[in-house]
């Protein structure tokens, strides 16, 4: 259980929250007493909040404490070239070791992400990721997986989707049924291919998505 048995998750949780949305924009400062007043609670939890926040990407050191961390294009590349890097790695992997039942995880995904409405852009992230998530599972190389969880810790602070990008959606949909056959006809070749050109693709949005959000901020 969470609440008085467990305060550090609870604020994790909460900070974290507000931090995803936008409630606290990035540069903010986060001020240990402040922060204690704001969530009902005392220091100690936020101060280890906010050390697990620190190693998700979400905050940093500033000159002055700590603040939510802020955005660039060069942190976009950053985090896509080495996103790209794994994906296609992750999506070779499934190929060479996916189970029976890991193809069946896939294909599941898949067609849930086919069924989303384009109305609801939190569910398509959220099918999208299911997507993602299946083909590393199906990679069973438990590094990878852990290193693409914190790489998309990070781009949760780049709220708006690139799915909602006029006919990336589609386009979406069909890049990781492609992927999948390469992975159910053990094709690594063509998975990795696929794979890179899928999230090299993203990235482009993405730059393009947070330049006319500056633009229009």
């Amino acid at each position: 259980m969470r609440g008085e048995e467990d305060p550090l998750s609870e604020v994790y949780d909460r900070l974290r929250a507000e931090i995803v949305d936008g409630t606290l924009a990035p540069g903010t400062s986060l001020v240990e007493v402040a922060l204690a007043e704001r969530y009902g609670t005392s220091r100690t939890p936020v101060r280890e909040a906010l050390r697990r926040l620190q190693q998700d990407g979400l905050v940093e050191r500033a000159a002055r404490g700590m603040r939510v961390r802020t955005r660039s294009p060069e942190e976009i590349l950053e985090i896509y070239e080495a996103r790209i890097a794994l994906e296609a790695t992750a999506a070779a992997g499934a190929a060479q070791r996916r189970s029976d039942f890991d193809l069946v995880r896939l294909r599941r995904a898949q067609k849930a992400m086919a069924a989303t409405p384009v109305s609801d852009a939190a569910a398509m992230a959220e099918s999208n990721r299911a997507v993602h998530e299946a083909i590393w599972a199906a990679s069973h190389n438990g590094t990878i997986v852990d290193l693409l969880t914190r790489l998309n810790n990070h781009l949760t602070r780049y709220p708006r989707t690139t799915l909602s990008w006029p006919g990336r959606w589609d386009e979406a949909v069909a890049e990781h049924a492609e992927i999948i056959d390469a992975i159910e006809r053990r094709d690594a070749d063509r998975a990795y291919g696929l794979a890179r050109e899928h999230m090299t693709k993203a990235r482009e949005l993405r730059l393009e998505i947070y330049g006319d959000t500056e633009a229009n901020a």
